[in-house]
C-alpha cells in the first residue's frame, strides 16, 4: 500500500525523526571512560520528567510490566498486603503480577469507565488502624479505557488519615505526556515506559523512587536480581550501568528529554489536553458516539476508548481501518474486547496527524454500517482546534 501506515495505537507511538536520527549510532564501548558524560546528566534529567529533586531515577532495559516488579521487588517483603483497584486491563494486570510475586493483594472492582473511588480508599485507610497496608498500587491512567486518576486527591486521602503506605503509580500512558508532579504529590515509585509518551522505541522501562522508598531496599526481601536497584545504584553514581544497555536507546530517550524540556512540560501537559479535546468533539458531538469513560472528571487526555453502537463489532473497523486505510487503531482488551476501538493520541502529535486518525475512524465506522454523518467527527474537531489555536507569531 502507497503511503506510510498512520499510527494512532496508544503505544507504541510515534518516534519524531531527530529522535529516530540520533539514535542512529554506531556500537559503542559502554564501559569507556567517557561513558559518564551521556549517563550522568541523562540520569539527573529523566528526573525532571518525572518532575522530582529529592527522587532517584533508573534506566532498566525491560518494559513497564517489569516496572511493576522493579517497584514491587525493591520495596516489600513476602506476604506483604497491598491495595489496589481494578478498573482496566493494566490495573488488572499490576495486580496478576503483585499476586504472583507472593504479595497479599486487596483489590476491589470498580466499573471499567470509572477510576479510584475516593470515598472508599478513605474508608478502607481509616479502617487499617495498624497499617497492614504496605502499599497502594494506583494505575494513573488506565490505557484500556481512557481513565485517568487524580493522583492528588489520592496523596490527599493518605494525609488525611495518617497512613504511611507507599503511593505507587503505574505512569506508562501518562508521565511525558499528563500532568505529574512526583514531589508535589508525595508519590514514593513511578514507572513509565519508553513507547508511549517519551517517544521512542519499546525496550526501557523507566522508574523513579523517593528516598522513602529508596530506603525500604534495605528491608525488603522479595527475590530480585535484575531488577535489583542496589545494583542499578552502585554502577549509576559512576555513570556506568550494572549490565549492558541499549547505547541508541540512550541516545534517543536524551533528544526525546531535549525536545520535551525544550517544549516545556506545562506545555507538553496542554498541548495533549487541547488535542484530546478535540478527539473527544469528534466523538461526542461529530459522531454522536460514547467514551468508555463514564464522566469528563475521568477524561483521558492521551487515549479516547469510543464505544460503538450496539449490534457492532470495533473489531470490525479496526480491520477495516488497517487494511482499506492504513490506519492502525488500538483494540478493546479484556472485558471492552469488540466494544471499543481506542485513539492514542499521545507523544509526537499535532492537529493534522491527528485529524487523520479521525478520518480514517471515521471511513472504517461508515464501511461497516456504523451511521455517523460524513465530516461530522473532523469538523467538530477542526472548529475547536482552530478556535483554541495559539495566536500566530509576529
Amino acid at each position: 500500500m502507497a503511503g506510510r501506515n498512520h499510527l494512532y495505537v496508544p503505544g507504541p507511538t510515534n518516534v519524531p525523526d531527530s529522535v529516530l536520527s540520533a539514535m542512529h549510532v554506531p556500537m559503542e564501548d559502554h564501559r569507556a571512560p567517557d561513558f559518564p558524560k551521556l549517563v550522568k546528566p541523562l540520569l539527573e534529567d529523566l528526573k525532571k520528567i518525572f518532575r522530582t529533586e529529592t527522587g532517584q531515577a533508573f534506566i532498566f532495559q525491560a518494559t513497564g510490566t517489569a516496572g511493576w516488579e522493579v517497584a514491587m521487588c525493591n520495596t516489600l517483603s513476602p506476604g506483604d498486603k497491598v491495595l489496589s483497584y481494578r478498573f482496566g486491563q493494566f490495573s488488572h494486570l499490576w495486580i496478576q503480577s503483585a499476586r504472583r510475586m507472593g504479595l497479599d493483594v486487596e483489590y476491589h472492582e470498580v466499573p471499567w469507565g470509572e477510576g479510584v473511588p475516593l470515598d472508599h480508599l478513605e474508608q478502607r485507610l481509616r479502617q487499617d488502624a495498624n497499617h497492614e497496608i504496605k502499599a497502594l498500587l494506583i494505575c494513573h491512567n488506565e490505557t484500556a479505557t481512557g481513565v485517568t486518576n487524580d493522583l492528588k486527591a489520592i496523596r490527599d486521602v493518605l494525609d488525611r488519615t495518617g497512613h504511611p503506605a507507599l503511593f505507587m503509580i503505574d505512569g506508562v500512558s501518562s508521565i511525558g505526556s499528563i500532568e505529574f508532579r512526583m514531589d508535589d504529590w508525595g508519590i514514593d515509585v513511578a514507572l513509565t515506559g519508553s513507547q508511549k509518551g517519551m517517544m521512542l522505541p519499546a525496550g526501557n522501562a523507566y522508574v523513579c523512587f523517593s528516598q522513602k522508598a529508596l530506603e525500604k531496599r534495605h528491608e525488603a526481601r522479595l527475590p530480585r536480581n535484575f531488577l535489583n536497584i542496589e545494583d542499578q545504584i552502585q554502577a549509576n553514581k559512576d555513570g556506568y550501568f550494572p549490565y549492558t544497555p541499549s547505547t541508541p536507546m540512550l541516545h534517543g530517550l536524551r533528544k526525546a528529554i531535549d525536545l520535551m524540556l525544550e517544549e516545556g512540560l506545562d506545555n507538553v501537559y496542554a498541548r495533549h489536553h487541547r488535542l484530546a479535546e478535540g478527539v473527544r468533539r469528534a466523538v461526542l458531538d461529530g459522531w454522536g458516539l460514547e467514551l468508555c469513560a463514564r464522566d469528563p472528571k475521568w477524561y483521558s487526555d492521551t487515549v479516547s476508548a469510543i464505544v460503538v453502537p450496539e449490534g457492532f463489532d470495533a473489531r470490525d473497523v479496526m480491520k477495516v481501518a488497517y487494511y482499506r486505510y492504513n490506519l492502525s487503531l488500538g483494540g478493546g482488551l479484556s472485558e471492552v474486547a469488540g466494544k471499543v476501538f481506542r485513539i492514542g493520541h499521545l507523544g509526537d502529535v499535532n492537529e493534522l496527524m491527528l485529524a487523520s486518525a479521525i478520518v480514517g475512524a471515521e471511513m472504517a465506522m461508515r464501511d461497516v454500517g456504523i451511521d455517523v454523518k460524513p465530516g461530522s467527527g473532523i469538523t467538530a474537531a477542526m472548529e475547536y482546534w482552530r478556535d483554541t489555536a495559539p495566536p500566530l507569531e509576529a
